[in-house]
C-alpha cells in the first residue's frame, strides 16, 4: 500500500508529536524508549526525502487542515526553501539522537525521558515552520518551538538554568508577540492575505514606507535569527546539555529564525520590492554589525560552549544578509548557509560534549595536548571549523561564496568586507582551538599518552556530521539546486 504525498507531508508534522506519546510510554525502559525515538525519526527522514523526490519531479502539493476564517487557514506546501529546511532537520535528528544516547547515559543525566519526549516535539514543530503555507500557519508552529525547547533549556534544573530559560523565554516570547505578531497583521491589513507567494503578496501600489517598516518589525520579530540587539537568549541557553545546544544551533530553534526571514524576504516582500525598500538598507548593516561584533566577542570566550555560541549570532547574520541583499546569489548563498552551518555547527557542538564527557573540560585554556587522548574529536573539530571559515574541504565554501558574489552583484562593497573580515575572525577564534589541542605538553617522560574518546554513539553521530561537511564541498549540486529553486515560480497543485 502507497502513501500519497499528501498523506506523507501531514505525517512529517503529526509522526514526531505521537512520538512523544510513546516516550512517555515506555520511558521506564531507556532501551525500548530510545528505540521508538530512533524508528521515529528513520521514518520521518524516509518521508521528508520522499517529498524531496516528489518537488523534483515537478509536484508542489498543499494541503489544508482547518480554517479559521475566509483566508485565514492552517496549511502547509511543499516548496524548495522548506524542503532544505526540512531535509536538514529530519537527518540531523536522527544523529543528534544517536549521539544523544551516548551522551546523556555517559553523563548520567536526570529526566531523559521528558528530555526526548520535548525534543520530539520540537522537532514535529520544525516541521510545520518548514511547511507552513502561509504566515498564520508558521506563526503558531514558531511559537510551539520556544515553549517546547524551554523545558530542555532549563533541563538541569539549577539555578542557572532556570536564570537561563527565563532569558530564553523572554527574549523569544516578547520579539513575537510586540514585533512579529505585529508584522503579521500588518501585512494581511496592507496585502490582504499571508499565503506565501513567489515574488511577494504586496502590489505593485503599496507603500514602500509602511512596507518598509513592515520590514523591520519582521526582522527584529523573527528573534530567533539573533540578531543584536535581541541575541542574548542564545548565549543564555548554552547552560543546557550539549544535545540541547546542537538542537539549538543547528537543527532547530536557530535554523527555524533564519529560515523564517528568508521565506518572508523572498515569498512575502519578494527580492525585487526588498530593493527598493527604504529600510533595507539600514537592516543590512544591523546584520553585518552583528556578524563582526559576536565574533569579536566569541574572541574572548574561554569557554568553549560560549565561544561556540556568539559565533552562531555571527553565523546566522550571514543567512540575513543574503536575505536582504535582495539578489539572486544571496538567497542562494543565505539558503545553502542554513545547511553548511547546520551540520559544520553541531560537529563543533558534538566535539565540545564529547569533550566534557571523556575530558571533562570546558575551558579552551585546559585543551593544550588533548587532540593526542581525543584524535577524532579534535580532527572533527578542525574540519567543522574549516567549513565555518569557508576554506575547503568544508561545505561553508560554497555559500560563503554566493554570498559575496551577492555583494558583487548588488554593489554592497561594506558588506562584502564585513564578510572577509569575519572569515578572519572565524580564523582567529576557532583555528587556535585545536591547534592548542596538538600542542606537546609537558608530561613524565616514561607517560604515555591514553585515547579515551567520547562513547561510541556520541563518536559516530560527530563523525557522521564531518563526513556531511565534507560532502557539501564535494557535491554541493543537489542543494544548490533546490537554492536556485527557491527564486523559481512553480504552478502549484493543489490537492486536499
Amino acid at each position: 500500500m502507497s502513501i500519497s504525498l499528501e498523506s506523507m507531508l501531514q505525517l512529517c508534522i503529526v509522526l514526531p508529536l505521537l512520538a512523544t506519546v510513546g516516550i512517555v510510554v515506555t520511558g521506564r525502559n531507556p532501551n525500548l524508549r530510545e528505540a521508538v525515538t530512533i524508528s521515529t525519526s528513520l521514518m520521518l527522514l524516509y518521508f521528508v526525502i520522499s517529498l524531496y523526490y516528489g518537488l523534483d519531479r515537478g509536484e508542489s502539493i498543499s494541503v489544508q487542515w482547518w480554517q479559521l476564517l475566509p483566508g485565514l487557514q492552517l496549511s502547509f506546501t511543499i516548496e524548495p526553501l522548506g524542503m532544505i529546511f526540512a531535509l536538514i532537520a529530519s537527518f540531523l535528528w536522527l544523529v543528534t539522537t544517536l549521539y544523544s544516547i551516548g551522551y546523556m547515559r555517559a553523563h548520567n543525566e536526570k529526566n531523559q525521558t521528558r528530555f526526548y519526549a520535548f525534543f520530539a516535539v520540537a522537532i514535529g514543530s520544525v516541521m510545520g515552520i518548514a511547511f507552513a503555507g502561509n504566515l498564520f500557519t508558521l506563526f503558531i508552529f514558531y511559537e510551539v518551538l520556544t515553549l517546547s525547547t524551554y523545558p530542555l533549556v532549563t533541563h538541569a534544573g539549577t539555578e542557572a538554568a532556570k536564570k537561563g530559560g527565563r532569558i530564553y523565554l523572554g527574549i523569544l516570547l516578547s520579539t513575537s508577540i510586540v514585533f512579529f505578531l505585529l508584522a503579521i497583521v500588518s501585512t494581511w491589513f496592507v496585502a490582504g492575505t499571508l499565503d506565501f507567494s513567489a515574488g511577494g503578496v504586496f502590489g505593485p501600489n503599496a507603500n514602500t514606507a509602511v512596507v518598509g517598516a513592515i520590514l523591520v518589525l519582521f526582522i527584529l520579530g523573527i528573534g530567533k535569527a539573533a540578531i543584536m540587539p535581541f541575541h542574548r537568549w542564545l548565549p543564555a541557553a548554552m547552560v543546557a546539555p550539549t544535545p540541547v545546544s546542537a538542537l539549538l544551533h543547528a537543527v532547530a530553534v536557530v535554523k527555524a529564525g533564519v529560515f523564517t526571514v528568508l521565506k518572508v524576504s523572498v515569498l512575502i516582500f519578494g527580492i525585487d520590492l526588498l530593493q527598493e525598500l527604504p529600510t533595507t538598507q539600514a537592516l543590512l548593516y544591523l546584520a553585518a554589525a552583528t556578524v563582526l561584533l559576536s565574533s569579536l566577542v566569541a574572541m574572548r570566550q574561554d569557554n568553549l560552549k560560549a565561544r561556540l555560541a556568539y559565533s552562531t549570532v555571527s553565523q546566522l547574520g550571514y543567512v540575513t544578509i543574503g536575505a536582504l541583499l535582495a539578489s539572486s546569489s544571496g538567497v542562494i548563498g543565505g539558503s545553502m548557509h542554513i545547511a553548511m552551518h547546520a551540520f559544520a555547527k553541531i560537529t563543533l557542538f558534538f566535539c565540545a560534549g564529547a569533550i566534557l564527557v571523556a575530558a571533562h573540560k570546558t575551558q579552551i585554556s585546559q585543551m593544550r595536548g588533548l587532540g593526542y587522548q581525543m584524535p577524532i574529536t579534535m580532527a572533527a573539530f578542525f574540519i567543522a571549523s574549516l567549513s565555518i571559515i569557508g576554506v575547503p574541504p568544508g561545505g561553508g565554501t560554497w555559500s560563503k561564496w554566493y554570498l559575496l558574489v551577492g555583494t558583487l552583484e548588488t554593489q554592497q562593497w561594506i558588506i562584502m568586507l564585513v564578510l572577509l573580515v569575519s572569515s578572519l575572525l572565524n580564523i582567529a577564534y576557532l583555528l587556535p582551538i585545536p591547534i592548542r589541542a596538538f600542542l606537546p605538553v609537558r608530561q613524565n617522560p616514561s607517560a604515555r599518552f591514553t585515547i579515551k574518546e567520547a562513547p561510541l554513539a556520541s563518536l559516530i553521530a560527530l563523525s557522521i556530521t564531518t563526513v556531511g561537511s565534507v560532502v557539501l564541498f564535494v557535491y554541493p549540486q543537489p542543494l544548490y539546486e533546490l537554492a536556485s529553486a527557491i527564486l523559481a515560480k512553480p504552478e502549484i497543485i493543489h490537492a486536499q
